[in-house]
């Protein structure tokens, strides 16, 4: 039993398991490499210069794991919900977390098989997204929703935005307590 899963490993998924593996959640990333980001090249993501899709999701996935994360090559298929937790159905097996992020880009075919509530996309080329609060929270409880999947633009920085917003959000669920992570410079 995982603290939190992560569907998908792109900017808003490996973002969100960064900032859960960092705050000490056992973390899990399940990720089926269909990001869309690896046919990206990148001149608008702060903080690089350039950068090729498939390079920035690999740092991702690097930055993740060094504080703990679990990386799974797997697909999900299915969420279930159960008393405080949430089965993970996928292809080769399956996986239980406390809290699950939907961080599956363009891909809502998880989402509708689980029965979560879903709506019209506002992106181009984006026709379904999940439902989900603000917050990201979803229809399914203990399911929540970052980055493109959510309805945020497609955009690598706002999704991994979104994915770290979320995040702290589950964390924060988690603990009871609003929760911040802000490192300072070394002297």
């Amino acid at each position: 039993m995982h603290d939190v899963a992560i569907i998908g490993a792109g900017p808003a998924g490996a973002s969100a398991a960064l900032f859960t593996a960092k705050a000490g959640k056992s973390t899990l990333l399940i990720d089926s490499d269909q990001s869309m980001t690896k046919r990206a090249w990148l001149l608008n993501h702060y903080g690089v210069e350039e950068i090729s899709g498939p390079d920035l999701v690999e740092i991702g996935k690097k930055q993740a794991a060094k504080f703990g994360a679990e990386i799974v090559a797997d697909k999900a298929t299915k969420l279930i919900a159960g008393d405080g937790f949430v089965t993970i159905e996928t292809e080769k097996g399956s996986f239980e977390a406390t809290h699950v992020i939907i961080a599956t880009g363009v891909f809502a075919d998880l989402a509708e098989a689980s029965d979560i509530r879903t709506k019209p996309g506002t992106e181009p080329r984006i026709k379904t997204v999940v439902d989900a609060t603000p917050e990201g929270k979803t229809s399914l409880d203990n399911v929540w929703a970052a980055g493109t999947a959510a309805g945020v633009s497609v955009h690598t920085i706002i999704t991994a935005g979104d994915g770290a917003k979320v995040a702290i959000n589950v964390i924060s669920e988690l603990n009871g307590t609003r929760y911040v992570d802000h490192d300072v410079l070394k002297s």
